[in-house]
């Protein structure tokens, strides 16, 4: 994702849905970032994350803290990109999160949203279709616990909107130059559009 950051140096980046901070540690190696946030509601998650950030000696170019991708605690026009990975499908509502997204970002910034999504090519999706319904869940409920977790991915990815369909949310909030660029045969796509 690092090479579809903005051609320019310096950059400040946002990070949503953080998690451990892998994707904003991520960021940071491409040598284009001068200082990032990452933002998520798990703070036990949170807590890997600084101690990552810590161990790498990078605590005062990065930071983590609460926050939710609707309601971003950061005033209009502070960073040069957003970005969330496999996170939006999980917001409740996605139209305004992108909106926030757009109104964080200033001029000439940009947003990279990966996702997972379905492969359009007919074998490929069937495939993997079968291997989303039936395989993974009972694989992942048997090394997890948690049937279920496994389940709601499968949910989630097959009703969650993508390729144009997410294209159009992204530009009904603003974003420009809209991109959809699939990943492995389109079982995830990086979305990316500028402010």
């Amino acid at each position: 994702m690092s090479h579809h950051l903005p051609a320019r140096p310096n950059l400040k980046i946002l990070d949503l849905a953080t998690g451990t901070a892998d994707q904003l540690l991520s960021l940071y190696d491409s040598g284009k970032v001068q200082s990032g946030v990452g933002i998520d509601l798990a703070e036990r998650m949170l807590e890997v994350g600084r101690r990552k950030i810590k161990t790498r000696g990078l605590e005062s170019a990065l930071e983590l803290q609460i926050g939710d991708a609707e309601n971003i605690p950061f005033d209009d026009n502070s960073f040069d990109t957003v970005s969330i990975s496999f996170g939006i499908r999980n917001v409740i509502d996605v139209p305004h999160a992108l909106r926030e997204m757009h109104r964080i970002l200033n001029s000439g910034g940009r947003a990279l949203i990966l996702e997972f999504s379905l492969p359009k090519a007919g074998w490929i999706r069937s495939l993997y279709l079968v291997y989303f319904r039936k395989i993974l869940p009972r694989l992942g409920g048997l090394i997890s616990g948690d049937r279920e977790a496994y389940q709601y991915l499968n949910d989630t990815v097959e009703t969650f909107p993508y390729g144009e369909d997410f294209c159009r949310l992204m530009r009904d909030a603003g974003f420009s130059n809209v991109q959809a660029i699939p990943f492995t045969f389109g079982i995830a796509t990086l979305y990316r559009g500028d402010a």
